[in-house]
């Protein structure tokens, strides 16, 4: 399979804003991070054809074992606990990933979470979420994780069976059926622990029926990502051409029609954090996504054998692309904050192409996903391969704002 077909991949909900620190500029030191993503079980129970993070190019997770082992875990919760009070923290976000984190079973991510809870000093809030595939979502298991306060991401790739087709086991068979049971189970128990749901943009789909058929699984939140490509190894419809300028916009169109029905609906039928944080930065308020803003990476990852990486995103670029060399039982989270890629990614403009650094939409694109600017033989040092979509929905949302908020313009509505 060309690599191409290999965009997406598990990646984190969407979480509660968790504390920053004032904006710093390298002169002022590394940022604390705010969210800890835990690998709980490092294998997964589908086979998603496209999935980047088992099918791409790194290879790292082949030599980790396939569950966290208690040590590990044990070491993960002092080291979270040291930071947060190091920092001193006020709340912390802390996420169940995998893999499939509930191979682990429900009982053994909320004693994990609880250990975390534990440990952190007194008045720091932990906030727990575990990302599921949703298909071993059970009563039992959502009453367990809802007790102990870990609410719940679902990934998907749309809300119709046939927008699941890619998501298989491993002998083939879909995964639809258990999945949206799970879903719909979460959402009529325990809606309180229901975070909401991850889906990876492809613009092959109608973005409307998509749209309502994400908003029928009644999520509190949806994430709309773009799939995991670059310049070596460009998304579906993307392939062929070398400068932005020359480039379709087929996930900007995409996202700017759900943008519209999102809009116009007159009242809130679900966050979208993507576009919230376009607003925001539209109107010059901070911003709290990976996927716009100048706002310095507070996310670090723990994996299986107790491995201090990168977030996941990175190894769609190549193997090893997301690792540090560091681990938490040798190395604390500071030490973390000050490797080079990671100050890197903390130094806000000043690791951009130039050409970023002189567009006008800067400020509210922060030249993008890193993972997606990435060139072999170049780095991450570029544009993002999605510059010209970003353009088309940062422009469109500011078109729709601007209609909105002009004295004697007609209303064009709003979320409520």
């Amino acid at each position: 399979m060309s690599r191409q077909a290999m965009p997406r991949g598990p990646t984190p909900v969407p979480t509660p804003r968790v504390q920053r620190s004032a904006v710093r500029t390298p002169a002022s030191g590394p940022l604390p991070f705010g969210q800890f993503i835990v690998k709980v079980h490092g294998r997964c129970n589908l086979a998603c054809r496209y999935c980047y993070l088992y099918e791409g190019p790194d290879r790292t997770w082949r030599e980790r074992p396939a569950a966290a082992a208690p040590g590990v875990l044990d070491r993960a919760a002092s080291r979270i606990a040291e930071h947060a009070a190091t920092h001193a923290l006020s709340d912390l976000s802390l996420v169940l990933h995998g893999g499939e984190p509930l191979l682990a079973g429900a009982g053994r991510l909320a004693a994990f979470a609880g250990l975390v809870r534990e440990r952190v000093p007194r008045g720091c809030t932990v906030h727990a979420t575990v990302q599921t595939n949703a298909t071993l979502l059970t009563e039992d298991r959502i009453a367990t994780l809802a007790r102990h306060g870990i609410r719940v991401g679902i990934s998907l790739d749309g809300g119709l069976a046939t927008h699941n087709t890619l998501r298989v086991d491993h002998a083939g068979r879909p995964s639809w059926p258990a999945a949206s049971r799970g879903a719909r189970l979460l959402a009529e128990h325990h809606p309180e622990a229901y975070a909401g749901i991850l889906t990876v943009v492809d613009p092959r789909t109608d973005p409307d029926e998509v749209y309502a058929s994400l908003l029928a699984l009644r999520p509190p939140a949806l994430d709309l990502l773009l799939p995991h490509g670059n310049w070596s190894a460009p998304p579906s419809g993307l392939a062929g051409t070398t400068e932005v300028s020359d480039r379709p916009t087929p996930y900007g169109d995409w996202l700017s029609a759900v943008f519209d029905r999102w809009w116009s609906a007159g009242r809130r039928e679900s966050r979208i954090r993507l576009f919230e944080e376009c607003l925001a930065l539209l109107l010059g308020l901070p911003g709290a996504t990976e996927s716009l803003g100048l706002d310095p990476v507070n996310a670090i990852v723990i994996e299986t054998d107790g491995a201090i990486e990168q977030v996941d995103s990175l190894k769609s670029a190549y193997d090893t692309a997301a690792a540090t060399g560091l681990d938490i039982f040798r190395h604390t989270f500071d030490d973390a904050t000050r490797h080079p890629a990671v100050a890197a990614r903390q130094s806000g403009a000043a690791a951009l192409a130039a050409g970023c650094r002189a567009c006008p939409l800067l400020t509210v694109c922060g030249g993008g996903h890193y993972a997606h600017r990435y060139r072999a033989g170049h780095g991450f040092t570029n544009p993002s391969v999605y510059c010209a979509d970003l353009q088309r929905l940062i422009r469109h949302v500011a078109a729709r704002l601007t209609e909105a908020t002009t004295p004697g313009a007609p209303s064009q509505g709003g979320p409520g």
